[in-house]
Parts: C-alpha cells; sequence; structure tokens
C-alpha cells in the first residue's frame, strides 16, 4: 500500500492560498534571484531559500517545480510572492521567446520531471 501524499505541507509552505498574488503568473516565465533575494537569503523561510538558491541560475517556474518536487500551483505561489517582495525577478514569455526551442524544451523537461 503505498502512501497518499500530505497535503498539509504545501497548505503551510502557501498559507492556504491555492492561487498566487499574480494570477498571470505562466509556468513558463523566467525566474531569477534579484541582489536582494541573494542579501536576504538567510532570512527566508526553507522553501523560499531554496527557490532562490536555485534561480541564481535562471529557470522557469515549472523547472522550479520539478527540481524541489513541488505541485507546480505551489511553486507559482511561491515565486509570485517572491517576485512582489523583490526576492527575484521574473521575465514574462513573450513572442521573442515563442521560437526558443531551448526554452520550450527546458519547460517540457520540467513538466515531465513532476509527474
Amino acid at each position: 500500500m503505498t502512501e497518499e501524499p500530505s497535503l498539509l505541507r504545501p497548505y503551510l509552505m502557501t498559507s492556504g492560498r491555492a492561487q498566487p498574488v499574480d494570477q498571470t503568473l505562466e509556468i513558463e516565465a523566467q525566474v531569477m534571484t534579484s541582489r536582494l533575494g541573494a542579501a536576504s537569503h538567510p532570512q527566508l523561510t526553507f522553501e523560499r531559500q531554496e527557490i532562490v538558491s536555485l534561480c541564481r541560475t535562471t529557470m522557469s517556474v515549472a523547472e522550479v517545480a520539478a527540481m524541489l518536487g513541488l505541485h507546480i500551483g505551489v511553486a507559482r505561489v511561491l515565486v509570485a510572492d517572491l517576485a512582489e517582495l523583490g526576492y527575484v525577478v521574473v521575465r514574462r514569455p513573450g513572442n521573442h521567446n515563442s521560437h526558443d526551442l531551448g526554452m520550450i524544451e527546458r519547460v517540457i523537461r520540467g513538466l515531465e520531471a513532476i509527474h
């Protein structure tokens, strides 16, 4: 018999929120740690520290979720919170990225890793 994943941890990480403060945050949006985020790293909660550390190298929200083993919705909430506080910078997809095959492949790999 396999154990059901705990719903308590994601609930606690997001303070019970299912929607990010920025509900338009795309899973393919690129996230990068800001100077403020790097400087504030020790004061952040564990999950937020992990995201700030990971995003020293730019990656998509989907990649963040995959790398940390988080549900994509939880990753969106946490990344949006960090962006609102200035700890990460989010570059939104636009027409200039729509043909970036490298970015598309990274998002696909990140989504596949979530399963």
